[in-house]
């Protein structure tokens, strides 16, 4: 049996604002969290209590994947302002003017 092995390339990925999405999430996991909250004796009487914890486990991991995106994000500008053709040429104070 051969290897597979593809015929084209893979395509770029898709970016999207990647910081609005986790911040979105992360509140509505505390959302949920704040909402099953007033059943805490409910969920502990079933055995279902782990779904408040879930909830507050979301919301903890999306504080720090906001702070992991956002750095992100920023080294991703940063990337793109070093690479760009017009950025730290020399050439600002140059506007054929002379004194």
């Amino acid at each position: 049996m051969a290897k597979w092995t593809p015929k084209h390339e893979a395509p770029e990925p898709l970016e999207g604002p990647v910081v609005a999405t986790i911040t979105g999430g992360t509140i509505l996991w505390f959302v949920l969290f704040l909402v099953q909250l007033p059943f805490y004796g409910w969920f502990d009487d079933h055995g279902h209590l782990w779904w408040l914890w879930t909830c507050l486990a979301g919301a903890g991991l999306g504080l720090i994947g906001i702070w992991y995106v956002r750095g992100r994000d920023a080294a991703i500008k940063r990337a793109a302002a070093a690479a760009s053709p017009s950025a730290g040429t020399g050439t600002e104070g140059t506007s054929g003017a002379t004194a």
